[in-house]
């Protein structure tokens, strides 16, 4: 029988790696010193430390990465609006592109982090800059469990994003009516057992019309254990590479 602590681990993520060390992941500055960037955005209440598994794997392949302190309720959780979220992300990365001359990247978005990372693709000029998306376990169409949140988040006075995540939302239902942008890849990664974003969820229901649209089901995974699970990585390893070899080509 599966171990409890472990199923709220994969689920949540690890209490003293990603709640209680706050954002204390070492920073690396020589992202602009490889071919590829990354730039990885991270959920609802969690902190960049998600990350630290996925970070390194990325680099031992060869990628710049680049991951950010959101912000939110103390300073450290990512509770700010998705739409802030994603003019704060054009601000920040556009300064960011011209410091270090880098013209492009691509971005890995963990659950709310997906959607943040469309909305600045769609409406903040992101699209001039990502080479691709790639989304693990982020409620495109919304998810039943943000209500959960919206009852954290005191129903909207610390933070109106769990509202913003619930199925039919303006914000959902905007970008499901307009279309991504048909020369970015969007790959939505999602596992049957995730408990925080359903898998339905999560499927990208346009991929016959859209070329670039592409989404992967696994099983046995937990909604914080997308960011950090070898099969995972093995997908996001070959995306990227397809979408480097791609451009290359082209």
């Amino acid at each position: 029988m599966p171990n409890i602590y472990h199923i709220v681990r994969n689920q949540l993520g690890s209490i003293r790696k990603v709640y209680l060390k706050g954002n204390k992941i070492s920073k690396k500055g020589d992202f602009a010193q490889f071919p590829q960037t990354v730039l990885l955005l991270h959920g609802f209440f969690q902190t960049r430390n998600i990350w630290d598994v996925m970070e390194t794997r990325l680099r031992r392949a060869g990628f710049g990465v680049i991951s950010l302190n959101l912000g939110g309720l103390m300073w450290r959780f990512n509770t700010k609006s998705i739409t802030k979220q994603a003019e704060f992300l054009y601000a920040k990365m556009e300064k960011i592109c011209k410091n270090h001359n880098i013209t492009h990247f691509h971005i890995i978005g963990h659950s709310m982090g997906g959607l943040v990372a469309r909305h600045y693709v769609q409406h903040c000029g992101g699209e001039k800059r990502v080479q691709s998306l790639i989304t693990l376990g982020s409620p495109h169409h919304g998810t039943p469990t943000a209500l959960l949140g919206v009852g954290l988040m005191g129903l909207g006075i610390l933070s109106i994003s769990p509202m913003q995540m619930l199925p039919k939302s303006k914000l959902i239902r905007k970008l499901q009516e307009e279309d991504f942008p048909m020369d970015i890849p969007l790959i939505s990664i999602f596992s049957r057992q995730d408990i925080i974003c359903p898998w339905w969820c999560s499927v990208l229901r346009n991929e016959k019309q859209h070329p670039s649209i592409k989404n992967y089901q696994l099983r046995g995974i937990g909604h914080s254990e997308l960011t950090y699970h070898p099969h995972v990585f093995r997908l996001i390893h070959k995306e990227l590479s397809t979408s480097v070899s791609s451009e290359e080509t082209g």
